[in-house]
């Protein structure tokens, strides 16, 4: 199986910056896209941030100028870096990712991260 491991959250005053981790392991054969979304007391789920393999991008408008997704494709992790925080960027944060498992054959995966919480409050 594979497994996502998150870390980097916490409390932050406005203005602040964060910078969120996601490590895969497994017995991966490749990972295609990765990405972050969070979610809010009250609110759905929503996407931040996603980025390809191959470093293309997109951003919630929300996030547009203040976040950086990345990724380094020889260590299978995927950062979220979180600059000029404000307090409606409170949320717990989960990591994405979809690829090919190896095992018996390979398979498509889809999992996500176990979740990190990131607090903007004075």
């Amino acid at each position: 199986q594979v497994q996502l491991v998150e870390s980097g959250g916490g409390l932050v005053q406005p203005g602040g910056s964060l910078r969120l981790s996601c490590a895969a392991a497994g017995n991966i054969f490749s990972i295609g896209d990765m990405g972050w979304h969070r979610q809010a007391p009250g609110k759905q789920r929503e996407l931040v941030a996603r980025i390809t393999r191959g470093g293309n991008t997109n951003y919630a408008d929300s996030v547009k100028g203040r976040f950086t997704i990345s990724r380094d494709n020889a260590k299978n992790t995927v950062y979220l870096q979180m600059n000029s925080l404000k307090p409606e960027d409170t949320a717990v944060y989960y990591c994405n990712a979809r690829g090919l498992v190896r095992g018996m054959t390979v398979s498509l995966f889809d999992v996500w991260g176990q979740g990190t919480q990131v607090t903007v409050s004075s």
